[in-house]
């Protein structure tokens, strides 16, 4: 036998007994590296005669094509059994019962909300919309509210201006300077703030239809306070009901018989105790029994006169009813919250109690 053939053989044994591709590269090595066997006869061609250097040369072109081959196919086998062994560890049995997925869940907030919205249209209430960033007019002047309620100040009141970008940034009065005067001036910059009562939506709404009117406008306001019991951002719902024969008896009726409701209390009592709003004449403020106490949950009163003048309602042909309420408010006595600021820290274990 040959010493090429010598080789093969031991190519061909030594590439069948690698077991994993690193072994299988250190007998790649012994064969084919710089100091391998294949490579040692080709150094050895430089001693040979021109001709028989040429069939030498050939025959061991053709050891090392054999030995490549060789080793190609021992390298595929490995990669298939390497393959088919992660195959059976990760292998899915299709007959085990499945792991659960998390379901999410509404937020109290929005439960509420798609509550009350619920409610109201069972008594011919539709939902009406409107603009969080609003214009002076429509927050406060078109609502009868004067130039130095305190509503207005900027204590109370996130103004906004709008940038180049048409971006909108706050804007706080310097300290000190919360008077009517610099009122004006920010008023006359742009007058934007973000709302303060989803009222604003009423004057819109009426602007743009004729009584009979009967909507409620669900949103989030923005106030300067916060504490266990208030937010700088929450939810109100007001409502308003126009026609020709609205009346504070109405008014009272559609509070308890929504409250009753929501509730889900026929004992649930409510008082109105009068009070002032400058968009509404005569005003009262909304209390409901809930156990031993009497609970403010809103405002309420018959529309002024000065309001339909803003938006062209004849206030002689017709009157109307408005009120607010709180939906976080509602909401915590529903389901037994006791610190508003839950609602907004989003506490998983919080929030999965309503999933």
């Amino acid at each position: 036998m040959s010493k090429l053939d010598e080789i093969l053989g031991e190519a061909q044994a030594a590439f069948a007994a690698a077991e994993s591709l690193p072994a299988l590269d250190q007998a790649k090595a012994r064969f084919l590296g710089k100091s391998g066997l294949i490579t040692e006869q080709m150094k050895g061609l430089g001693a040979l005669a021109p001709e028989a250097r040429k069939a030498a040369g050939a025959q061991i072109n053709q050891v090392k094509d054999q030995v490549e081959a060789l080793l190609k196919a021992r390298r595929e086998a490995i990669q298939a059994a390497q393959l088919e062994r992660q195959l059976k560890e990760e292998s899915l049995d299709v007959t085990l019962p499945g792991r659960g997925e998390a379901v999410g869940g509404l937020h109290p907030v929005t439960l509420a909300l798609a509550r009350i919205e619920q409610l109201f249209a069972t008594i011919g209430f539709e939902v009406a919309d409107g603009p969080e960033v609003e214009t002076d007019f429509y927050n406060f002047t078109a609502l009868n509210i004067p130039e130095d309620h305190p509503a207005r100040a900027m204590h109370d009141t996130f103004y906004v201006t709008t940038a180049r970008s048409g971006s909108l940034t706050l804007n706080p009065l310097p300290e000190g300077e919360g008077n009517v005067e610099s009122l004006r001036d920010a008023a006359s910059d742009g007058g934007q703030l973000l709302r303060t009562h989803t009222s604003p939506v009423q004057v819109h709404y009426m602007q743009d239809h004729q009584p009979p009117i009967r909507i409620i406008a669900p949103g989030r306001v923005f106030r300067v306070d916060s504490d266990a019991t208030h937010s700088p951002m929450f939810h109100q719902v007001e409502g308003l009901w126009v026609d020709e024969q609205a009346s504070f008896a109405n008014l009272k009726g559609v509070i308890q018989d929504f409250l009753q409701r929501f509730f889900e209390r026929d004992d649930l009592r409510v008082r109105f105790r009068p009070s002032f709003f400058p968009f509404t004449e005569p005003s009262a403020e909304m209390d409901m029994s809930w156990g031993e106490r009497w609970l403010e949950i809103g405002g309420c009163g018959m529309v002024h006169p000065s309001v339909f003048g803003h938006v062209g309602i004849d206030p002689e042909r017709y009157q109307g009813f408005a009120f607010g309420l709180g939906v976080e408010r509602l909401a915590m006595l529903r389901y037994g919250v006791d610190d508003l600021r839950l609602f907004f820290e989003n506490d998983v274990r919080f929030l999965k109690q309503f999933a």
